[in-house]
């Protein structure tokens, strides 16, 4: 059900529309960590590895899919908050046509640089086999990534979270019990864990394009709206660049940073792909909730309730607050056993360094979530740059200080990269917000 963000008390909007997103989150990183939970439970530690190495490079993917979500998202929601119905729905339309060739240039270009990017980030030689087979599979579904984000963040920015969070908990639950029946029944190995996410994903992506086109289709307009319109593709561009860029040098970095973790052999290697796992559920759950933030500043920002906007970040702040204080308090608890669910007890070495990593950055979740609500309200308003410079600032800080640190602090030093990170990218977040510049925007006319 759509749902207008501009109107009612603001604590239960927030809550009740954010709250299914971040269940949907919790499922997506379930769905994502299912592939290393069984390559390290039921191949191996080189297995685990393999997919691990092999995830960085995906979140290139994964980034200008997440940049065409938020540009269509905030574009939508902006024209949404505002009425404007039949401008929205050639927003969305806009944005399929766009993704579509978009995510098959992607394909061509990724199927052809497999190996170059896996031997750039000093993959092992004898992990480069099973790296480059789930790549290459992975890689065939980058359409269905494309589809299927775009049509949960149309969802959102509609105002529905609960849409989305019921395909997601359909599918990575599929996805886990298709990653063990091909991997134990059929013996498929990491191919076999390939093609699981390959075939989920691409069910989930047809499911949520179907029901997408019938919410379409039950929203009343007199006036039929064009498939497709440059200016409008220039208002989603606006929004869906940088954050392509940002996610794209995110991934980056994260593959420079891979690189460095990497040089100190497989049991660095197995251990951080486990432990980054989790932490990449915990952070992107929050930027999950940060996204909910950006549609309803965004809903807002279009009716012209600035005031809505600024209780809204609170409240949003609220919530990942709690949500990163438990994640914390669980990980520092329960975080060996956590780890144990990726790998056997006798892979000492791997577990060990997994853990130094998640005991270093989870106490730091707090600070983070001051920077990716923030963002969101900047995102939310069209204001790009502010939202470019905090997190260019964080990435670049984070990956020179993981080369430089880990010269004589070895793997440890790549993990206080994280905190000393985060702590100037919040910072400068904060002022772009202060500064009160970010309320003078006007994405749509």
């Amino acid at each position: 059900m759509n749902r207008d963000l501009t109107e009612g008390n603001i604590r239960s909007l927030i809550w009740r529309f954010t709250l299914p997103l971040l269940g949907s989150m919790l499922f997506q990183q379930l769905y994502n960590i299912a592939d290393s939970l069984v390559a390290g439970k039921f191949i191996g530690a080189d297995a685990l590895a393999s997919v691990g190495n092999s995830y960085e490079i995906t979140l290139i993917f994964i980034a200008f899919a997440f940049g065409s979500n938020m540009g269509s998202s905030v574009v939508v929601s902006q024209y949404f908050g505002a009425g404007m119905k039949k401008e929205m729905k050639t927003a969305i339309t806009t944005t399929f046509i766009a993704a579509f060739i978009l995510s098959a240039v992607l394909t061509i270009l990724g199927i052809l640089f497999t190996d170059p990017l896996l031997e750039a980030i000093n993959t092992p030689p004898e992990l480069m086999e099973m790296s480059a087979e789930y790549l290459d599979i992975y890689i065939l579904g980058v359409i269905f990534l494309f589809f299927y984000n775009i049509a949960t963040g149309i969802f959102t920015a509609m105002g529905d979270s609960r849409t989305p969070f019921i395909f997601l908990a359909i599918s990575s639950t599929a996805n886990i019990a298709v990653d063990i029946l091909f991997v134990t029944a059929f013996g498929m190995g990491v191919d076999g864990v390939a093609w699981a996410t390959f075939l989920c994903q691409g069910i989930s992506s047809i499911l949520a394009m179907a029901a997408l086109i019938i919410r379409l289709r039950r929203i009343g307009e007199t006036e039929k709206a064009p498939l497709f319109s440059w200016h409008i593709l220039r208002q989603i561009t606006v929004v869906a660049v940088p954050s392509i860029l940002q996610q794209s040098f995110v991934s980056v970095g994260n593959i420079l940073v891979q690189s460095v973790v990497n040089s100190f052999g497989a049991s660095v290697m197995a251990g951080y792909a486990a432990a980054i796992k989790l932490n990449n559920m915990i952070i992107t759950s929050i930027t999950t909730i940060g996204n909910g933030i950006s549609s309803f500043s965004a809903q807002n920002f279009g009716a012209g309730r600035i005031d809505r906007v600024r209780e809204g970040r609170r409240e949003g702040l609220l919530l990942c607050v709690i949500f990163s204080l438990a994640a914390t308090a669980l990980f520092l608890v329960l975080g060996r056993f956590i780890m144990l669910l990726f790998m056997n007890a006798d892979a000492e070495a791997a577990l060990s360094e997994g853990m130094r990593f998640i005991d270093i950055v989870s106490p730091f979740y707090v600070l983070i979530t001051f920077k990716i609500i923030t963002d969101a309200v900047l995102r939310g308003s069209g204001d790009m740059m502010p939202f470019m410079v905090s997190t260019f600032t964080d990435l670049i800080l984070r990956v020179a200080l993981a080369f430089i640190l880990s010269s004589f602090l070895g793997a440890m030093g790549i993990w206080l990269s994280w905190p000393i990170g985060w702590a100037v990218g919040t910072a400068v977040s904060l002022s772009f917000y202060r500064s009160g510049h970010w309320m003078n925007q006007k994405l749509i006319k």
